[in-house]
């Protein structure tokens, strides 16, 4: 395959179906698209039954751009990272790796647009995140949620407001933000640096007033983040955990036991804002984000400094944080089936706590007149008593 019948290839996948997030190429398999979360075959033209591995070879070559560096990163550690672009219809993130001897092809579509904070419909607290000066603000949650994308919505909220210099660390760079007021220096793993960990270093002598992390991976690197937003810097990063109070307790694990006091004082002093998101399928198609916010307070200061207890869990803490901007994954899985947005198994599927949820979903049912149960006919055995008294 030369280049312009892979582009043709890519382009034609992307025309297939609605809302295609990923492309997926893997050998005894047709290519495959992800829409709305479901991969699904693509029919090309000429048929491609199933791909062998010559083909998926030849194309993950290509989308490596023939690089020696990717070429070995590939043969030593089993898989490589790089990015594609066809032009005039998207970039993606590029994931190659091996599966039984052969070649696998994983690309993530990414947006050319940089969207907005209203745009996305995000949570307030994502403003209140831009009027923060110092600290630590991680997005967290598993692989094709949208982290990026609302990272990338906070930064344009940056970029549209304050004349200051902001440096990313990312793998690769998936939106590319013009300088408005913001001056960008956006650096990519693998071309202009070779790890997190030394790309931020050297960001620190960069003289940025922000610098975005593209993924906290290691110690060394969560060290580096915590040093940057002690020092007068704002950091913004990702974690794939599940909520905001197992990423703090993933941030200690990273750590020696012997450190933890010390690391739970330094989080406890940096931590602004940990967001976590979900992707629920949605009533009609589609999906929608949910959002799990922690804010620092007095409350999750403590929590942090001297860990989780009884009636001072971050879940607890979020639960009653509402109006300064906080929620659980759960309160906003009720707001959203209020709201008509997801169903019922939807909503209990997702939850954090099932019975949390189920509970608010009745109370919701009983305010409309519903019912909250399918058991009918019940009735009071009045002849049991009797009949127990004549044996």
């Amino acid at each position: 395959m030369r280049k312009a019948q892979i582009d043709m290839l890519i382009a034609a996948m992307l025309d297939s179906h609605k809302s295609v997030s990923d492309l997926n190429l893997t050998v005894d398999r047709p290519p495959q698209v992800e829409s709305d979360g479901v991969l699904v075959p693509v029919k090309v033209t000429p048929p491609i039954e199933n791909l062998t591995p010559f083909q998926t070879e030849i194309f993950a070559l290509n989308l490596m751009h023939n690089d020696r560096r990717l070429t070995q990163m590939l043969l030593e550690q089993g898989s490589c990272d790089s990015s594609y672009f066809l032009a005039g219809r998207a970039r993606f993130r590029v994931n190659v790796f091996f599966q039984r001897g052969n070649l696998s092809i994983a690309m993530r579509k990414l947006g050319t647009m940089v969207p907005s904070i209203d745009s996305l419909k995000l949570p307030e607290a994502f403003r209140k995140a831009t009027k923060e000066k110092t600290g630590l603000v991680l997005v967290t949650g598993s692989t094709g949620v949208g982290k990026s994308t609302s990272i990338a919505a906070l930064l344009r909220e940056f970029n549209e407001t304050q004349s200051i210099h902001i440096v990313t660390l990312e793998d690769p760079v998936e939106f590319v933000h013009p300088n408005i007021k913001a001056t960008f220096n956006q650096r990519e793993l693998g071309g202009d640096f070779d790890t997190f960990a030394n790309g931020l270093r050297a960001a620190l002598r960069q003289a940025p007033k922000i610098i975005l992390v593209g993924e906290i991976r290691d110690r060394e690197t969560a060290e580096l983040c915590l040093k940057a937003s002690e020092t007068g810097h704002l950091v913004l990063s990702t974690l794939h955990t599940v909520d905001a109070g197992q990423t703090i307790h993933r941030l200690i694990g990273m750590f020696d036991p012997g450190e933890e006091k010390h690391l739970r004082q330094r989080l406890a002093d940096t931590v602004r804002w940990i967001v976590g998101q979900r992707l629920l399928p949605k009533v009609g198609g589609g999906r929608i984000a949910i959002f799990d916010i922690l804010g620092n307070n007095i409350r999750t200061h403590e929590s942090i400094l001297l860990g989780e207890s009884e009636g001072k869990t971050f879940y607890e803490i979020q639960e009653a944080s509402v109006p300064f901007g906080m929620q659980t994954f759960d309160q906003a899985i009720i707001k959203a089936y209020a709201e008509g947005l997801i169903t019922q198994e939807i909503a209990e599927l997702y939850a954090t706590r099932k019975a949390v949820v189920q509970r608010g979903i009745d109370k919701l049912k009983q305010s409309r007149g519903q019912k909250t149960t399918d058991i009918e006919g019940l009735a009071l055995d009045t002849g049991y008593a009797r009949s127990m008294k004549k044996k």
